[in-house]
């Protein structure tokens, strides 16, 4: 009897250590989900609703209130001029389109920079800064940098041509350094993907450029240097004179000297004295 009450115990002592240790395991478990719950938790971004594109769009599309749609972006990284109401977005009304001024991806955020003004047609004139003028300078293959141009681009400009005389050797010369392109042929987006050679180049120059630029161009051929990044501290001061023409060379001053002239001999005045047959000439003072 006392064999059988000890294996009883046993037995019971053996149960109640695997009911411990499976108690043990199951609040471990729970203590774990909990804590990567909390730490999920804590990883929870707020977001916010912004106005982003629906579909692809291209430069120049008149964007509308079909193009649009809300998607959630994060609000602690949310970049400037994003559009959180149609409202804001179409201030003037929903018939009042706005233009693009870059290509967008579907549910790429809409930001102010990439539109136009509500009414306004995506144009070189948004391209241009204050007090600043465009000028159109004729390429091909061999000026045109091969069709890698793309507006925003900064190229250096030669000219090609007779300083001085007529008849003398042609040279070329540097007339401007890191002039801002601001079209390639009749496009200003940015993002073209295509390489096809330009006929045309537009760049962004002061009012006096301008004259010199076509007087350039009427007396020779201009030609372009794609300037690399990294050189922006080369860059013209937007306002200030940016070309600068070849100035024929000062020609030698030529020192004329006065002819000698012999000095005159002092006048002598005679007259005529008789003495009996014979007739003397005799020196007088000259009265007239």
């Amino acid at each position: 009897m006392r064999i059988i009450f000890g294996m009883v115990l046993i037995l019971g002592i053996g149960l109640a250590g695997f009911a411990v240790f499976m108690v043990q395991g199951y609040m471990g478990d729970q203590q774990a989900a909990l804590q990567q719950e909390r730490e999920r938790a804590a990883e929870v971004v707020e977001t916010v609703n912004v106005l982003a594109a629906k579909k692809q769009l291209a430069f120049g599309d008149a964007l509308t209130a079909d193009d649009i749609q809300f998607v959630k972006y994060a609000k602690d990284f949310l970049p400037e001029g994003t559009f959180a109401d149609v409202e804001a977005l179409f201030p003037e009304g929903p018939n009042v389109v706005r233009s693009l001024l870059r290509p967008l991806e579907p549910n790429e955020v809409i930001l102010l920079t990439d539109l136009t003004e509500p009414g306004q047609i995506a144009s070189i004139t948004q391209e241009l800064n204050p007090l600043m003028r465009a000028f159109t300078i004729r390429v091909d293959a061999s000026t045109g940098v091969s069709g890698f141009l793309r507006p925003n681009d900064r190229v250096d400009i030669y000219w090609t041509g007779t300083v001085g005389e007529p008849g003398s050797n042609e040279q070329t010369n540097v007339i401007g350094s890191s002039i801002r392109l601001i079209a390639v042929d009749q496009s200003i987006d940015r993002n073209r993907a295509s390489t096809s050679i330009p006929s045309t180049v537009t760049v962004e120059v002061i009012p006096g450029d301008v004259a010199r630029l076509a007087e350039a161009q009427s007396k020779g051929r201009l030609s372009l240097a794609l300037v690399g990044d990294g050189n922006e501290n080369m860059a013209v001061a937007i306002g200030e004179q940016a070309i600068f023409l070849p100035q024929p060379p000062e020609k030698p001053v030529q020192v004329v000297q006065a002819p000698v002239v012999a000095p005159t001999p002092p006048r002598e005045c005679f007259t005529t004295v008789r003495r009996g047959t014979e007739a003397v000439q005799a020196q007088i003072a000259c009265t007239d």
